[in-house]
């Protein structure tokens, strides 16, 4: 997976496909809106708008456990977490009993459309990842002890470079140390980028994490080894230390979940 990068921070693109293809639809329709109906202008941003609410209910609902115990995470959309199918069954029923006249629904038909093209050829051009092999590099743990991902050779490894700096970092956090401990089948590596033993324990501390899975790479190796620009960034290594995905940006129990069985399979 390829992403945007703005500065030290760094998005999926997958979201970067969302969003041109939610820039599409609105362009379409007000292209139609101007020269077929007018109503399909107001039609367009209300339809976008039941998308997205139900796109986001349906996750919810597929992973209703995990949202249960943490009802706060529901509105945080910018971790990801939508329902596709939920999204588009919505829209639908909505133009259906918004739009009465069948060159309106022939309308609002073609713009949702050609949305949902540009973002399946988008989302295929930034949905691979190559495989890169780990590299050689030594970090240091909070103990003072050397580690490297060599060292996990035979299990499935996640890696995440992080920075106390970063707020999407630090949110996701908590989720990755409750992971590490739940899945003890999967080796966890939470290397902090750039940073001294300081001002990471302070961070811990204050946050009240402990020390487990976390790595100083101070000279950032991994990061110029991937090719990271940004953070935050999770690293899906197989077996062999083979890297299979990449997630950019903050992660969700969900997404980091489903990732760790894609690398079990």
């Amino acid at each position: 997976m390829t992403a945007l990068t703005l500065g030290p921070l760094v998005f999926a693109g997958e979201r970067l496909a969302a969003v041109i293809a939610i820039v599409v639809f609105l362009a379409i329709s007000a292209i139609l809106s101007a020269r077929l109906d007018a109503r399909i202008g107001g039609w367009s941003m209300a339809a976008l708008v039941v998308g997205v609410v139900a796109a986001r209910i349906g996750h919810v609902l597929l992973h209703l456990p995990g949202f249960a115990a943490d009802p706060w995470r529901i509105p945080m959309i910018w971790q990801g977490g939508f329902s596709l199918p939920a999204g588009l069954l919505a829209v639908v029923v909505y133009s259906f009993f918004r739009l009465r006249e069948t060159h309106t629904r022939i309308g609002s038909l073609a713009a949702l459309a050609a949305a949902l093209i540009v973002w399946n050829v988008t989302f295929q051009l930034v949905a691979t990842t190559t495989a890169i092999a780990a590299p050689p590099a030594t970090m240091t743990t909070l103990q003072g002890s050397e580690v490297q991902l060599a060292d996990f050779e035979g299990r499935p490894v996640v890696v995440n470079l992080w920075a106390t700096w970063c707020p999407p970092c630090r949110r996701e956090m908590p989720t990755l140390m409750q992971t590490a401990k739940e899945r003890t089948d999967i080796a966890f590596v939470l290397a902090n980028q750039g940073e001294g033993a300081g001002a990471i324990t302070r961070f811990l501390g204050t946050a009240g994490l402990a020390a487990d899975h976390v790595a100083l790479d101070q000279e950032m190796a991994l990061a110029r080894h991937y090719g990271v620009q940004g953070f935050p960034v999770t690293l899906f290594l197989d077996r062999r230390g083979i890297l299979q995905n990449m997630h950019f940006g903050e992660i969700s129990p969900e997404a980091l979940n489903a990732a760790i069985d894609a690398l079990q399979e």
